[in-house]
């Protein structure tokens, strides 16, 4: 490090962010880029640590954070480019939706405010596009191997590029009218517009990556086909199955899941036509979501952004506190209250709330009766439990219910069946060390093996997949 005590001199400076008022009038992103000068400054911020727990145990992809944070305060900015690349795939999504572990387990952390990794990660890559340091890199080298991806998510992106560069040729099959599965359709263009996407997938494009829209896999083209015409197959779907609320009113009309809602907006931006008597409409409405995760802030951002009068965001799990518990020690995932820049768009947050049952009038939503709950700790289990305060029985009106309640595992259609691929007892795909299921051949990426997680993990899982198929394959 050029600079080993600059934590002592410099303090963390978070990016600047559009406006409130501005930026909730239109779907671009909010979150603006720090001047170059500031950005060296952050980098500087980096420790002289001996183990970098930010590299070792907060990133899933073991990103050379300190490496190339060092590059940033010297200006080598190609040379910090060429080692982000090394283990990320997709830095400029990443830099984006990154929930960013590494800060929680950054040593400076522990007592102070942690290095601006995720940002700074954000303009290494960003400073590559611009200058044209980023150059698709085909391989020389054709295998004469086929491999088939199902999914065109992170995980299925990350594995068709680094097959793609071992020499293989590569299809990617997607079900979706567009490539790109949750950052495409599931992540709202005020947090990443869509362009870019678009901009990384030309590259794997003239990688030799070749894509095929609107294909259903074991519905538009079987199984056993897919099977018997590639060398290998990828299956990296992700966890859509949603997770319902069983409580009595729960079929009535104006109850929908998060992700039709995200994905119908996305839809809408890209420019598509959507049927006047399928659209989710909240523009003046009362609006409850149900889920406490990035799933109903997007849900609050979204609509906030298309007009609705009052949200109200109802979360089961209690508050979480302000700082750290003892059970919760660093390096760990902090368990800490956090708004993000939707909650600060205008909403009302609940939480240790119970939703007992949906009422309706003329079979559309009008109201949900809900229950406070008190939580506590197991003296069996030792786990968090909760019970109902009695008497604090309430209701909440509501035009329109979001449930943002989670995902529960890969879809277990056609494909799956098919294939004869082993589940286990949480739904998701079974795979070995490999990242192969049950099946020979098929392989399994990200949400599908891991239920529903985070994008770095999924790129991370999709890598690590492209090397088994690459052992699989090259194998006498």
């Amino acid at each position: 490090m050029v600079n080993h005590t600059g934590f002592m001199k410099y303090e963390r400076l978070d990016p600047p962010k559009r406006a409130v008022k501005k930026r909730i009038k239109d779907f671009k992103e909010f979150e603006e880029l720090l001047p170059v000068e500031s950005l060296t400054q952050q980098a500087a911020r980096c420790m002289y640590c001996g183990v970098p727990s930010c590299h070792a145990f907060g990133c899933p992809l073991q990103n050379r954070i300190p490496d190339w944070n060092d590059m940033v305060h010297r200006g080598h900015w190609k040379r910090a480019l060429e080692l982000l690349h090394i283990t990320n795939n997709f830095p400029e999504i990443t830099g984006r939706i990154c929930p960013a572990p590494c800060e929680a387990a950054c040593t400076l952390s522990i007592n102070q405010s942690a290095v601006l990794i995720r940002h700074i990660e954000l303009q290494i890559i960003e400073q590559g596009w611009q200058k044209g340091w980023i150059q698709p890199e085909p391989s020389q080298y054709k295998t004469g191997k086929r491999v088939a991806i199902v999914g065109s998510g992170p995980a299925g992106l990350a594995a068709a590029q680094q097959l793609a560069r071992y020499g293989h040729e590569v299809v990617v099959f997607e079900k979706m009218d567009r490539i790109g599965g949750i950052p495409r359709y599931g992540i709202p263009d005020f947090k990443m517009e869509k362009w870019i996407i678009d901009r990384r997938l030309e590259h794997l494009r003239k990688e030799g990556v070749i894509f095929e829209t609107r294909v259903d896999a074991g519905i538009d083209i079987s199984a056993r086909y897919m099977k018997r015409s590639f060398d290998a197959m990828v299956i990296a779907t992700g966890a859509v199955v949603p997770r319902s609320l069983d409580v009595p009113g729960s079929n009535l009309q104006s109850i929908h899941f998060a992700m039709d809602f995200l994905i119908q907006q996305n839809r809408r931006l890209a420019g598509d036509t959507l049927r006047p008597e399928k659209q989710i409409t909240v523009k003046d409405k009362n609006v409850v979501v149900i889920g406490g995760g990035d799933t109903g802030a997007d849900c609050v951002g979204t609509a906030r952004r298309l007009g609705a009068d009052k949200i109200v965001l109802i979360e089961i799990l209690p508050k979480p506190p302000l700082e750290r518990s003892l059970n919760n020690p660093w390096p760990t995932w902090p368990n800490i209250l956090c708004s993000s820049s939707s909650h600060q768009e205008g909403c009302k947050r609940l939480w240790s709330i119970l939703v007992q049952k949906f009422v309706g009038d003329n079979n559309k939503v009008k109201q949900l009766e809900c229950v406070k709950l008190e939580w506590y700790q197991s003296d069996k289990t030792g786990k968090a439990e909760f019970r109902q305060i009695p008497g604090s029985e309430f209701s909440i009106q509501a035009d329109l219910v979001l449930l943002a309640t989670g995902f529960l595992h890969v879809e277990h259609g056609p494909l799956l069946k098919n294939l004869n691929i082993k589940i286990n007892p949480k739904g998701n795909i079974i795979v070995d060390t490999n990242q192969m299921t049950s099946t020979p051949g098929v392989f399994a990426a990200g949400d599908s093996v891991l239920g529903a997680s985070l994008v770095v993990k999924a790129i991370a899982q999709g890598r690590k997949t492209a090397e088994g198929v690459q052992r699989y394959l090259t194998t006498p």
